[in-house]
């Protein structure tokens, strides 16, 4: 058997956050649609996930998107994210990196100025918009997901920090919303490990008291992220800009704003009624990178008002690299990875392959 695969990647970043893009190396995976193949990836094969996140090849802080082919024929492609906590069905930054990759790639030729293609997830189809300028892709728009508030202004008395004002929404998971203030944080880059800390003990309170069902998905699992709001500055009239920062597992705190997490405070600011159809809410991180969410409409879903939205950012390609795989080396466990590995150079998705 052979013990030594290459896997094709392509990093890159959105905010800091760093998303490796597999474009190559991994066989077909099973399943009807991309959320099928998702599933079968999670449940018989999430050795690729660990592989890819851990030592020696990489650290928890990234992510993984595996490129498959769309099984939707109006997407030009799909793709699997994976994250150290598992495998959202959606992520801002994530479909950004992927949207660049697909065409930096070759999967969708680049064209000067404006062009629009859609990516397949596992949450279903994705609009995209890209900006090329002098052959680079300088902007790249995709929608974020349908979000809602799930609860406003709970409370919870947390173990060393006291009781915690907080709000849940679900945009692509579900998420705490918090004020930074109001935990003695101005959310700079010398906090990150005590905003890590703290997101966590908050977290855990709160899943220990209570669980979230999404009003069609059902149970999606336990409360996964933490998002702490700074405070707003208008710039302009249906301008707004707020520093942010997202926990999404212990120890780990984004290097974005992340595109769920500006997606979830644009449905906490509709539900306060704080938001015009176009207006803008920009979110700066620790490492004064940001995202822009645009507020394009609602709708009722039960008993919820829905918001839809847009996210705007950029994406930079860090390297275009062959990985190699040795399943002899002892730091390497191909056991739930090897039956999917390929033997050849790059599975189908690639054009040209």
């Amino acid at each position: 058997m052979n013990t030594t695969h290459t896997i094709q990647l392509m990093d890159t970043h959105a905010g800091g956050d760093v998303s490796r893009i597999v474009t190559g190396g991994i066989d077909l995976l099973p399943g009807a649609t991309v959320r099928e193949q998702m599933e079968y990836l999670r449940d018989d094969a999430d050795g690729l996930r660990q592989l890819l996140l851990t030592e020696p090849y990489g650290i928890p802080e990234m992510s993984v998107d595996l490129l498959v082919p769309a099984t939707h024929p109006e997407a030009v492609a799909g793709y699997i994210i994976m994250e150290v906590m598992g495998y959202p069905i959606y992520s801002g930054s994530n479909t950004l990196c992927t949207a660049t990759a697909v065409l930096e790639h070759g999967i969708v030729a680049k064209q000067e100025g404006v062009q629009h293609f859609k990516l397949e997830a596992p949450a279903g189809l994705v609009n995209i918009e890209a900006t090329v300028k002098n052959g680079v892709v300088d902007a790249v728009t995709c929608e974020g997901l349908p979000s809602y508030i799930d609860t406003y202004r709970a409370t919870i008395n947390v173990p060393d920090i006291g009781e915690v004002t907080y709000s849940i929404a679900y945009s692509g998971g579900f998420y705490a919303l918090v004020e930074a203030d109001a935990l003695g944080f101005k959310l700079v880059r010398e906090e990150e490990r005590a905003l890590a800390g703290c997101a966590h003990k908050i977290v855990e309170a709160i899943k220990a008291e209570r669980g979230f069902s999404h009003y069609t998905l059902g149970d999606v699992g336990p409360l996964p992220f933490l998002h702490f709001m700074g405070p707003e500055e208008r710039i302009a009239d249906g301008y707004v800009r707020s520093r942010s920062t997202t926990y999404v597992h212990p120890g780990v705190i984004c290097r974005s704003t992340t595109g769920t997490g500006t997606s979830a405070r644009l449905a906490l600011m509709n539900y306060e009624g704080r938001l015009q159809l176009g207006d803008k809410l920009e979110t700066v991180s620790l490492r004064e990178t940001g995202f822009i969410g645009t507020f394009t409409g609602t709708h009722t879903e039960g008993a919820y008002q829905v918001v839809e939205n847009n996210i705007t950012g950029r994406s930079y390609v860090l390297s275009k690299s062959d990985i190699v795989i040795n399943c002899e080396d002892p730091l390497v466990y191909c056991g739930n990875l090897h039956h999917i590995l390929s033997d050849r150079h790059a599975h189908a998705l690639v054009i040209g392959a």
